[in-house]
């Protein structure tokens, strides 16, 4: 056999996403790049700002000796100090540059931390809806993901919480506003959190960790508030990326930030270190770093995206779509007309419409909509939305 039986399981199970964006392309060539209306991949189409750009042109123009050397694997310090001084504010906790480790984006960040908590058979809670990647990175540290169903709105059910947290579970991952759903958790429901986890720490004699995935945590309308979970739960660690904040996924910078108050905090954040070293990171990458450090705070001009919503959900509610804006993110997660939404998929598929069903999300029933795309993909699409939602009624 060419590969473990495992890794050929999880080539079949594979992400939907990818396999559809992949579908896309072939799409395109057969039909021509403006007939396709590809909704499937959460790649910011957005430009990044004019400020990173012109500090990324700094940075390569640099000449100063071991620029593009080892660091510390936690990062330059430097850089973590801008990014702490920024962290201090917005989560309003004493942060540091010690508090702090760059990682290769978010998906870095996650599995630095899955790493460096979990032992074999360990529980990992996940809400659902959820990035279809979660399982696998749990299942690479040897931890046993548990979804955990949500409220009819998406908001978390902390009844529901409360009764899947057991003596096995050590981490709860959070994502927030989420992918694919774009909800965005309330103050009182994750302080309330914070509350029962510290009560369930004390009933099981052990620490429960909230693990909060953050990529979009600027990408917001309508001044919707997103809560921090460091005031609310000391146990906790912030992973993100850059990736949509300032449209640049592809070079892979992010960060996980360590409450300052957390139990064992020495030795979680030595274990940070030497994991983000030996999963083979060894460091985020030192060009991004330097540009980082430069311009943290920074991000793309959400104005746009919110445009690309309200083209979306307007033209979608008035072909007769159930639609509900998203308060953050730039994805819809819609309801199907019929109960199969893997089927629903296949009839926009008939129109060159490329979308990704919720059951992949761990939401069946819904297809998530990617639109960070062009206004004119978007508008150019309704039409067959339209046709489609005709043809299963």
């Amino acid at each position: 056999m060419a590969m473990s039986r495992k890794i050929e399981g999880f080539v079949s199970q594979s992400s939907l996403i990818r396999r559809m964006f992949e579908e896309g392309l072939e799409r395109k060539k057969k039909f021509g790049a403006e007939n396709v209306f590809d909704f499937s991949l959460g790649n910011p189409n957005v430009r990044p700002p004019i400020e990173f750009r012109r500090h990324l042109v700094e940075a390569a123009k640099e000449e100063a000796q071991g620029i593009h050397g080892y660091m510390p694997n936690a990062g330059f310090p430097e850089t973590r100090a801008a990014v702490a001084r920024v962290l201090a504010k917005e989560h309003s906790a004493p942060l540091a540059a010690d508090h702090v480790v760059m990682t290769c984006g978010a998906g870095g960040a996650l599995n630095v931390a899955l790493k460096t908590l979990l032992d074999p058979g360990d529980e990992v809670l996940i809400p659902t809806p959820y990035f279809v990647e979660y399982r696998f990175y749990v299942d690479n540290h040897g931890g046993v993901t548990k979804t955990v169903k949500t409220g009819d709105d998406f908001s978390l059910d902390l009844e529901a919480l409360e009764e899947a947290i057991t003596e096995k579970t050590k981490v709860l991952l959070l994502n927030y506003p989420n992918n694919p759903t774009g909800r965005i958790y309330d103050g009182e429901t994750i302080a309330a959190l914070g509350d029962l986890l510290r009560r369930k720490n004390r009933e099981y004699g052990k620490t429960v960790y909230i693990l909060s995935d953050e990529p979009y945590r600027e990408i917001v309308y309508g001044g919707v508030p997103v809560p921090s979970v460091f005031p609310a739960y000391e146990n906790s660690l912030i992973a993100t990326s850059y990736s949509k904040s300032l449209s640049i996924p592809g070079e892979r910078i992010g960060f996980l930030a360590v409450h300052p108050a957390m139990a064992d905090f020495s030795k979680v954040m030595d274990g940070l270190v030497l994991c983000n070293r030996i999963l083979g990171y060894v460091n985020a990458p030192a060009l991004m770093q330097r540009v980082i450090a430069k311009i943290h705070g920074v991000r793309v001009d959400v104005e746009e995206y919110r445009r690309k919503r309200d083209l979306l959900c307007d033209g979608l509610a008035a072909a007769g779509y159930r639609v509900t804006k998203p308060d953050g993110a730039f994805y819809l997660f819609l309801p199907t007309p019929i109960p199969d939404d893997g089927e629903f998929v296949r009839v926009l598929q008939k129109r060159n419409i490329l979308t990704v069903p919720g059951s992949a999300f761990g939401g069946p029933g819904h297809i998530r909509i990617a639109y960070c795309v062009h206004d004119d993909t978007i508008a150019r699409s309704l039409p067959g939305f339209a046709e489609s939602l005709k043809e299963v009624s």
